[in-house]
């Protein structure tokens, strides 16, 4: 018996035996699976798949495509661009010099560019009207008029030349410091804007889920329950957090208990046939397995970077987030981006990222 067989067995065997003993487990909470921008939770409960993960530990060391363990891959450094996503998005070593990068290169801002940014606009008496991107904050309940005055902190405040604080929507005045929102045109300068029109603000729309990547099977997605939860597809996944993303719950036929629920669950290194074989054994339910950028490793490491990047307050960098649904790119928060802010981004893989300026350039 070869050590694939071996591993199949094991969970052939974990498998059955979950199976037996586990109701079917409610319909995901798509909100909880896609919401915040927070670091992907981890897929195995504390105690719940203790046995099941005994042995998941110990045989799957041996990957479904018998190729090297994903977790062996070393993380990004500052010299080298790690190439996360083998065979699909492959990175090149970017040592020193920033790339081309036709994804995010459309958003460069550089002194004399025409910009438009849209949101809070904060102006206190005596100081220069200023824009404020949206930003962590701290959720605290105050007592009607009780509010601190509005603040923007310094590393991210845009001064406004031009703004007019009449013409501000939800427009109010704490403590004599105007607040309000609005959508701004002008001339981008040294941390500044020369206001050329205002407009009301508009919200930003609402995150697009992507498509269904697989086709449906013959007689098409039926509706019915699936194990998502069961501690031995926990377990499986949890091992195997290097090679695939987090699992997307999808909806084709629209929400309703009636309508079939699809898991997504994407493969950034290995071959997706050999994955699936194996997931097969433990999983009950409708599947897709699909290609994808970046796995729950790789997020983790992009994560970790891009946070340390943070610190830096020069460049303005806000937040990250997990990578988009399906294990695609990345998200990174940033006040402009700029030369500098791209050449910080490089050592990451400027190839896995998208970056979401406050400050958008205006063609």
């Amino acid at each position: 018996m070869n050590p694939t067989d071996e591993v199949d067995d094991l969970l052939t065997r974990a498998g059955a035996r979950w199976r037996a003993d586990q109701p079917s487990a409610p319909e995901p909470d798509l909100d909880h699976i896609l919401g915040g921008r927070r670091r992907p939770r981890r897929w195995v409960p504390a105690l719940a798949a203790a046995s099941v993960a005994a042995i998941a530990a110990a045989a799957l060391t041996v990957l479904p495509d018998g190729g090297q363990d994903p977790a062996a891959v070393p993380p990004a450094t500052g010299d080298t661009q790690q190439a996360f996503a083998q065979g699909n998005q492959a990175a090149t070593p970017m040592p020193g010099a920033t790339q081309p990068d036709p994804v995010n290169d459309k958003l460069l801002v550089r002194a004399g560019d025409k910009v438009q940014v849209s949101g809070e606009v904060i102006a206190v008496p005596g100081q220069e009207p200023v824009f404020c991107p949206s930003h962590p904050t701290d959720l605290v309940g105050y007592p009607p008029g009780q509010e601190p005055a509005p603040s923007c902190p310094a590393t991210i405040a845009v001064k406004l030349k031009g703004v007019d604080l009449d013409r501000l929507g939800d427009a109010r005045t704490v403590k004599n410091v105007r607040q309000g929102t609005a959508t701004l045109i002008g001339i981008w300068g040294n941390r500044s804007i020369d206001v050329q029109e205002q407009k009301a603000f508009v919200a930003p729309p609402a995150p697009q889920i992507p498509p269904l990547p697989c086709k449906a099977p013959q007689g098409g997605w039926v509706s019915k329950p699936n194990n998502l939860n069961a501690p031995a597809v926990l377990a499986f996944l949890d091992a195997h957090s290097s090679q695939i993303s987090e699992p997307l719950i999808q909806y084709p036929a629209g929400h309703g208990r009636s309508k079939p629920v699809v898991v997504q669950v994407g493969v950034a290194h290995g071959d997706l046939g050999a994955f699936r074989t194996s997931l097969d054994k433990v999983f009950d339910g409708n599947l897709c397995v699909s290609r994808a950028l970046l796995s729950r490793g790789d997020v983790n490491r992009i994560y970790q970077t891009l946070t340390n990047l943070t610190a830096k307050q020069e460049l303005g960098i806000q937040t990250a987030s997990a990578s988009s649904p399906g294990g695609g790119r990345a998200e990174v928060e940033v006040l402009v981006y700029t030369e500098a802010v791209k050449t910080a981004l490089t050592p990451v893989g400027l190839n896995l990222l998208t970056v979401k300026p406050a400050v958008q350039p205006v063609a």
